[in-house]
């Protein structure tokens, strides 16, 4: 389980909230405007973590979810591994999932999503996920997407072709039935790189830096300093229950 969770665990946080992309789009989430009571909070919650026993990739140059979508690759080539679960709701995310193998669990909804769940959800294959994101936009980070292209205009042409390369760039060569087909193809005939940049940018990179040893996330409970922390954030039950599930994993 990535970003919480059980036998296998880790937490991927960003140490800054630049990354690679923002050299490739000027419009990229930065930090700007982020209350400075919250971002002096990124360091201590990662001691904690770090504290608990949890493995935590502080990213700076990568986001934190390009750690998650590496270390699920990682988790899911190694054959002891059962199942690998991504806790987020994010709909980036949503292009990890592969069949049963990775899976996105929405701890806000408690929705589990496998491949077929994932494209009942967005008309697309988790693997046609940054394709989609480049048409409709992402304004959580801050890129447009191509005028007209809206979800289900993005998912019924991509439903049916995939990828964005893969598109014929004439409507009358569609053969998939979309309302303003002509508006939509001249659209992403004249925007083309700028639908590939975006693309670039929705897509995770499964190189991030976390490790390829799988042994490595296993949880073995919280260290000795971990108490102080639960003293100091006012919840020392918490410390209690995760030596009691770390004695019960023994």
């Amino acid at each position: 389980m990535l970003e919480g969770g059980a036998t296998h665990v880790g937490v991927a946080t960003d140490h800054v909230i630049e990354s690679f992309r923002n050299a490739l789009w000027p419009g990229y989430k930065t930090g700007e405007g982020i209350d400075p009571l919250l971002y002096a909070q990124f360091q201590p919650l990662e001691d904690a973590l770090e504290a608990l026993g949890v493995v935590v990739w502080p990213m700076v140059e990568f986001e934190a979810d390009d750690a998650l979508a590496a270390a699920a690759a990682v988790a899911a080539a190694d054959a002891r591994v059962e199942q690998v679960v991504v806790c987020t709701p994010d709909k980036d995310l949503a292009q990890c999932v592969r069949g049963d193998r990775i899976v996105q669990l929405d701890r806000r909804t408690r929705e589990l999503r496998n491949e077929s769940a994932a494209r009942q959800k967005f008309g697309v294959p988790p693997a046609s996920i940054p394709d989609w994101l480049a048409l409709v936009g992402d304004s959580a980070d801050g890129y447009p997407g191509l005028p007209g292209w809206g979800e289900k205009s993005a998912a019924a042409v991509l439903g049916r072709y995939q990828h964005l390369e893969h598109i014929p760039k004439l409507a009358t060569e569609w053969d998939v039935s979309v309302r303003g087909a002509m508006r939509l193809a001249t659209t992403l005939t004249e925007q083309r790189e700028r639908a590939l940049l975006f693309r670039k940018l929705a897509t995770l990179r499964t190189d991030a830096p976390v490790g390829a040893d799988v042994d490595a996330l296993r949880w073995m409970g919280p260290r000795p300093d971990f108490a102080a922390w639960s003293e100091r954030l006012g919840t020392p039950t918490i410390h209690e229950r995760a030596s009691m599930l770390a004695a019960a994993r023994a």
